[in-house]
């Protein structure tokens, strides 16, 4: 029989679920604490999502924004890390059920994160393709390649048309990257691929049902993007909402429907909560009410931080917003904290501190939001890659990532245009 295999110890046992931003940072904080770490999660890496969209256009091998979990914490003793899924929290004898069997915890962190929202509609999760996993990122990417190798044996222009349009709902900061990365792909880098096929025919689509893209930044930050945007040939739909899509036709409200083969789903996120909390902690978004130390509602030992934690206050009457900052930050006062539980001394209350916003949507083309600081363009851009990459996890990431992005930058060419796991289509088109 399978067993976590943990060892008995007189220490306080804090088991962490996930290793995404907030799972991370908590653990390199705890391992300088005296307490027993077991961090679990579904991936032996850590994946540093923000780049997933440039892994789905070949901008970026998955290798080089994944980074073992184990490299991460190397010769600690006092931590464990244990590749399984959580099954289902019993919260009164405090113990998860896992893949690999029955594992006991002091204190419990819960940092699974989000998934794709697809609000209920069954035919969006079944054909729409989502950008959460670099295994969705790699389906993405194989049948938009695919796709076009299909279409150079088709002669019905209609049917090669639907293979080559592609549609992105979700105008957030998912949405614009990518709708401007497969533009450039479209520009730049599939015409040498596929030189028979004209490309004129192709159109982009970025459809948002806000009044306007990247609707939590500025009107102005939101105004430069749209017109970034639309420079670059993708037609740009706000205030539009998608009802439905079958695989080949986007159904809009007041609008006329869509043809394309492809439609990327970035319009919505919920937490990924384990089972085993009553319906009464589960709040909107399917995210975990937590108070003001992450301690989740009714329970004194189990925590949650990140993207699946709900924390309400004055300043945050809808919750923080899910991104990786605050997750960090929730983590890095959670690490005070344990430290303080040590010392008998009481908990102190998380504050997020907003460093700002950023986006990018193509070469040269980026908006960024510091304080009260807010500018666009060729340094806004440069800025972004500063940041990202400083963000990855692991030197020599970092250096592949910057060397990749070089390359692609002064030869116009993304080079890592691989089918290397063939996606197979839902609905086939008759």
């Amino acid at each position: 029989m399978i067993k976590p295999n943990i060892p008995e110890t007189n220490l306080k046992r804090i088991v962490i679920v996930g290793g995404g931003f907030a799972g991370i940072t908590l653990a390199k904080k705890l391992i300088k604490l005296d307490y027993q770490i077991v961090m679990i999660d579904k991936n032996n890496y850590h994946q540093f999502q923000p780049l997933l969209y440039q892994v789905a256009t070949g901008g970026l091998e998955p290798g080089s924004i994944a980074y073992p979990l184990r490299k991460i914490f190397p010769s600690h003793k006092n931590i464990h890390i244990r590749l399984a899924e959580v099954k289902g929290i019993d919260t009164i004898s405090q113990h998860l059920e896992t893949s690999i069997g029955h594992l006991n915890y002091d204190y419990l962190v819960i940092a699974t994160g989000a998934v794709t929202n697809f609000f209920g509609n069954a035919n969006m999760e079944k054909y729409a393709f989502g950008m959460k996993s670099v295994a969705e990122a790699l389906d993405l990417r194989s049948i938009i390649l695919q796709n076009f190798e299909e279409a150079l044996l088709i002669e019905d222009e209609e049917k090669r048309d639907l293979l080559m349009n592609i549609v992105i709902v979700g105008g957030g900061a998912t949405g614009v990257e990518v709708a401007g990365a497969i533009s450039e792909m479209k520009r730049y880098v599939l015409p040498k691929d596929f030189p028979e096929l004209d490309f004129t025919k192709m159109n982009i689509y970025l459809i948002e049902s806000n009044e306007r893209v990247l609707s939590a930044m500025s009107v102005e930050s939101s105004t430069k993007a749209k017109k970034y945007l639309e420079n670059m040939g993708i037609q740009v739909f706000t205030d539009t909402r998608v009802l439905d899509y079958d695989g080949e036709t986007v159904t809009i409200k007041d609008r006329p429907s869509i043809k394309a083969a492809v439609l990327l789903w970035a319009a919505g996120i919920k937490g990924a909560v384990p089972t085993g909390f009553n319906t009464e902690v589960i709040t909107r978004g399917n995210r975990i009410k937590c108070n003001q130390y992450n301690q989740v509602d009714g329970f004194e030992n189990i925590f949650a931080i990140g993207d699946v934690a709900f924390i309400t206050t004055s300043e945050t009457p809808n919750g923080h917003p899910q991104v990786a900052p605050v997750g960090m930050q929730q983590a890095d006062n959670l690490s005070n904290n344990f430290d303080r539980l040590l010392k008998n001394k009481p908990l102190v209350a998380f504050k997020y501190f907003d460093k700002g916003s950023m986006a990018t949507v193509g070469r040269n083309k980026a908006v960024v939001e510091m304080s009260i600081l807010k500018f666009g363009g060729f340094i806004a851009w440069l800025a972004w890659m500063f940041v990202h990459l400083m963000s990855i996890v692991g030197f020599r990431n970092r250096l592949a990532i910057l060397m990749t992005w070089s390359y692609n930058y002064f030869r116009y060419d993304q080079a890592l245009r691989l089918i290397i796991r063939p996606f197979e289509r839902k609905k086939k088109f008759n």
